[in-house]
């Protein structure tokens, strides 16, 4: 079984959200969830079956800028390194190399065209044509992937 380390503003960050939340919990199974990774931030280290949790926690306070209005621009930043390290933070960041590497095909083309799209709430699609070859790319909750490549 893999453990997450915590030292330092990160640690710092996920013990005092997870202190809040817990102080907040009705829920008894959920209160339970919290103190064990509690007692793990505690220790500095967070075992994998508490990871869903912590990412929770993170990615709400970051949302709703709890994080940084309580921690600060270096809480937030604390924060969001842990995110990237947590798995959803891993795939939005893998998402965007992803896109990142698909957009580089337009690189040192003529812009042709670029547009975007409102989906529904929080979600867009990008569309660029470069060269002949046309891109588009969905941000929304999920992040950004490429929805369609076009030549």
């Amino acid at each position: 079984m893999t453990t997450l380390s915590l030292a330092g503003e990160e640690r710092e960050v996920a013990l005092a959200e997870a202190q809040s939340v817990l102080a907040v919990a009705a829920d008894s199974g959920y209160r339970d969830e919290l103190a064990f990774l509690i007692a793990g931030i505690e220790e500095g280290e967070v075992p994998a079956e508490s990871e869903e949790t912590l990412e929770q926690l993170v990615e709400l306070g970051l949302q709703a800028g709890r994080i940084r209005a309580l921690y600060g621009p270096g809480g937030e930043q604390a924060a969001l390194r842990l995110y990237r390290r947590l798995p959803r933070g891993a795939e939005l960041g893998a998402s965007a190399r992803d896109v990142s590497k698909a957009l580089r095909a337009l690189q040192g083309r003529e812009l042709e065209s670029v547009s975007v799209q409102a989906l529904g709430p929080g979600a867009f699609t990008l569309s660029l044509t470069a060269g002949g070859t046309e891109l588009t790319v969905r941000l929304d909750r999920q992040g950004a992937r490429l929805a369609s490549v076009g030549v």
